[in-house]
């Protein structure tokens, strides 16, 4: 077995501070968790620090958890090994600005032949069989279809009528594509929703 890369040497007020966490219960559960492991891997105990293993097996925390907070200490100190890192979770974007146009159009689009409407799960596939997207869920779909308040399983939708020209559909599109740039303070984008009268 290796040598602990990170060694744990508390001070007698760090320890005195670890004990009083342990023992008044006051604290979160990771919290205790972390205070047990930085005292049970303190060097300067007359035994030398205990093993990972052997904490782990005590505890029932993993090794893994036990080397990280060791670094912690090590590296950031008595106060930051005690509070568990926050998760860091990545969200990848499925959709760019021009992407959810296309999904918006398919959506304002007539449904395909036997269908009476567009469901979300359809749509999902029909942007993937178009190509926009690799592959996208029906969840997701739904979500950009709620940020543009679109409903195209209701009866009633609006759809650009077919006696549009191309006129209409080249300023259509100049419109879209604004809505593709990236935010700019010195260019800011004002929405101004049109009120069609009958």
């Amino acid at each position: 077995m290796s040598a602990k890369r990170y060694k744990v040497t508390l001070t007698e007020e760090e320890r005195q501070k670890l004990e009083q966490i342990t023992k008044n219960g006051k604290s979160a559960a990771a919290k205790i968790n972390h205070a047990h492991i930085l005292l049970k891997a303190d060097e300067n105990q007359e035994e030398g620090g205990w093993k990972d293993q052997s904490i782990s097996d005590i505890f029932n925390i993993s090794i893994r958890t036990i080397e990280r907070v060791r670094q912690r200490f090590v590296e950031e100190g008595l106060d930051n090994a005690l509070v568990p890192r926050p998760r860091q979770t990545l969200k990848l974007k499925k959709l760019d600005g021009e992407t959810e146009a296309h999904l918006i159009a398919v959506a304002c689009s007539s449904p395909p032949e036997g269908r009476s409407r567009w469901t979300l799960r359809l749509l999902a596939d029909q942007i993937v069989t178009l190509g926009y997207v690799e592959s996208i869920s029906h969840e997701s779909v739904r979500k950009v279809l709620k940020k543009n308040e679109l409903k195209p399983w209701l009866n009633e939708s609006w759809v650009i009528p077919p006696e549009a020209n191309a006129e209409f559909v080249c300023q259509m599109e100049e419109i879209l594509e604004l809505y593709t740039l990236p935010y700019s303070p010195d260019y800011p984008l004002a929405h101004i929703p049109l009120v069609m009268e009958a």
